[in-house]
């Protein structure tokens, strides 16, 4: 049977090998795989991979710093207008507990800059401690 005009004509492996090796521009003795290297368009736009901790310096994370505690019964809370004090478990000159991610990590000492609050260091917490 003779094939029509719309039967597919498929090549043995053969000519097909060599009809690749020719569209590729090599000859019958070079017949084998042909690469191409194509630049990369995100490594050429992009900046390199930060390394070691840069990787983390855009994390963010929540850092407390815990002048102390009071426990109250709900009345009392919702008692609380401005201008009242309450107790807390800590006194004058004691350090405050720093916490980063709820996990405590240092302990220092309450501070004035320029109208604001803040913390100096004075000890770091280990993690077993």
């Amino acid at each position: 049977m003779e094939p029509s005009m719309s039967d597919p004509v498929i090549p043995d492996d053969a000519q097909a090998s060599h009809d690749l090796a020719t569209f590729a521009g090599a000859t019958e003795d070079s017949i084998g795989p042909v690469y191409q290297e194509f630049d990369d368009p995100v490594a050429a736009t992009s900046p390199a991979p930060p390394t070691g901790l840069e990787a983390v310096h855009e994390v963010p994370v929540k850092v407390q710093a815990v002048l102390g505690r009071a426990q109250m019964p709900v009345g009392d809370l919702l008692g609380l207008c401005t201008g009242m004090v309450f107790e807390l478990d800590r006194r004058v000159g004691e350090p405050v507990d720093v916490f980063v991610n709820d996990r405590l990590v240092a302990r220092g000492e309450v501070v004035l800059v320029d109208h604001a609050l803040g913390v100096t260091l004075t000890e770091i917490v280990r993690a077993g401690r």
